[in-house]
């Protein structure tokens, strides 16, 4: 799943491409995908949702796209904001295709014709002529339409945890945050109620950057060993923007280019490697049916 450095390459990518853009048409071939969070004139029958979608978006301008944990924002004109969760596979794709045979194909070659990107379920025409498109192979994302004022103090929102990258996210901040949690360190850090945006991949790579064992109790943790933690978050997430996020499983770019951020991965699907720090074998084991990676030297119990 596309975790905080993924979704916020997405929000700049879209910030340079669509802002300012308005939507000219929408079309799905799985209705399940999009969802109506506000009144829009009273109960809508599930057969018509999709219809009332796509009146209420064509014809509105794109004002601003930002990102809140996973989630991608669209605040729209007359009030309106889409908010799009990938989930698992989705992710968003800018440019042009042609209709053949049932399904889309890139007019351009190149990155958009990336096996990973040919399934696309949910499509938007731009008023400048392009399209943005959403490829999800296991269609568990989320397309959702709210009025602004809704989804700003709708509990989705509100329960968020703090952004592990806002400035008033101190290193005090962070540590009065996490001793009020009760568990293993690996578990809270991908809690969206304690920190929002981390999830599998950046909890493992953090925790071994910290040289914290992911199964350590939070109240077991020296403040030593917090303060690692905070300066490997702040550290890693950032460079894994810089670098356009990971790309081992489906996510692209919206140009459909690959992240670059695996060659960085330290040990998240590298069970069996050697540890580059000390070359002992990196270990993978379950923790609530999650997939675990850490070496057992570097980051011990």
């Amino acid at each position: 799943m596309p975790e905080l450095p993924e979704v916020e390459t997405i929000v700049r990518d879209l910030n340079k491409k669509v802002l300012r853009r308005t939507f000219v048409d929408v079309w799905t071939d799985f209705k399940k995908t999009i969802r109506l969070r506000s009144d829009f004139g009273g109960k809508v029958k599930k057969s018509d949702i999709f219809k009332v979608f796509k009146k209420h978006v064509k014809g509105k301008k794109i004002l601003d796209i930002r990102r809140r944990g996973k989630n991608i924002i669209f605040n729209l004109s007359d009030g309106l904001s889409l908010l799009i969760h990938q989930k698992l596979t989705g992710h968003l794709l800018y440019g042009n295709w042609n209709m053949k045979r049932g399904k889309w194909l890139a007019e351009e070659k190149g990155w958009l014709e990336d096996s990973v990107n040919r399934f696309i379920h949910l499509m938007f025409w731009l008023d400048n002529g392009r399209m943005l498109a959403l490829s999800d192979l296991r269609k568990f994302a989320k397309v959702e339409l709210w009025k602004k004022e809704d989804l700003r103090t709708s509990e989705e929102m509100k329960s968020l945890g703090a952004e592990p990258l806002e400035r008033s996210f101190t290193f005090e901040k962070f540590k009065n945050i996490l001793t009020k949690q009760k568990g293993k360190i690996k578990q809270v850090l991908m809690n969206q109620k304690v920190i929002a945006g981390i999830g599998n991949i950046y909890s493992d790579e953090i925790l071994w950057g910290a040289k914290v064992h992911p199964f350590k109790e939070i109240k077991r943790l020296s403040d030593e060993e917090i303060k690692k933690i905070y300066q490997a978050m702040r550290e890693i997430l950032p460079k894994a923007i810089e670098l356009g996020g990971e790309s081992i499983s489906d996510f692209r770019r919206i140009s459909g280019e690959k992240g670059g951020f695996d060659p960085l991965r330290k040990v998240y699907r590298r069970e069996g490697e050697k540890c580059g720090r000390c070359g002992i074998i990196i270990k993978r084991v379950k923790l609530a049916g999650r997939s675990v990676h850490f070496c057992p030297n570097c980051q011990k119990f």
